[in-house]
């Protein structure tokens, strides 16, 4: 199966962006604005057919009419790089999304993501049993803090 399309965004890029913290079980969405530098935690799917995960998908893209979707890449904490045991199932979601919907795929590091939103829940006093439901979803847009991070236009983070 090809590659999915990795489509650098350009420094003038704009619109909305949808990205996606893939896990077997669910699959957390955040939504953000490339021109804004904001990205927010939207909705957990936690179906577990295909068929009504890229329904789920292909409701919120009809919704939110993305130029681009981000997908979370996990990587070893190690030196080495080695890719994760997700890492091919990460691939193999992304060209899923570009080959049904067509939109371009990116993918950003979700390294220790999953720990932060966990954390972060953890210090808003938000209880283990709540926060397993919002979890995914603020992984995801910690995924689309990062993608911007690192594709961010110069121009927008002036040196102080």
């Amino acid at each position: 199966m090809p590659e999915a399309a990795v489509v650098p965004m350009l420094a003038s890029a704009a619109g909305t962006i949808l990205a996606f913290d893939f896990g077997e079980k669910r699959i957390g969405v955040a939504v953000g604005e490339a021109e804004l530098d904001q990205a927010h935690p939207l909705t957990v799917i936690q179906a577990q057919a295909n068929a009504e995960r890229f329904a789920a998908i292909a409701a919120l893209i009809a919704e939110w009419q993305p130029a681009l979707l981000v997908v979370g890449m996990p990587a070893h904490l190690g030196e080495d790089d080695r890719p994760h045991t997700m890492a091919a199932r990460c691939r193999r979601f992304a060209n899923q999304l570009h080959g049904r919907f067509g939109l371009p795929v990116e993918f950003a590091d979700e390294r220790l993501t999953s720990l932060d939103a966990e954390a972060q829940l953890r210090e808003a006093g938000i209880d283990a049993r709540e926060a397993k439901q919002h979890v995914d979803a603020l992984a995801a847009a910690l995924i689309l803090r990062t993608y911007f991070a690192t594709h961010a236009p110069h121009a927008h983070h002036p040196n102080p």
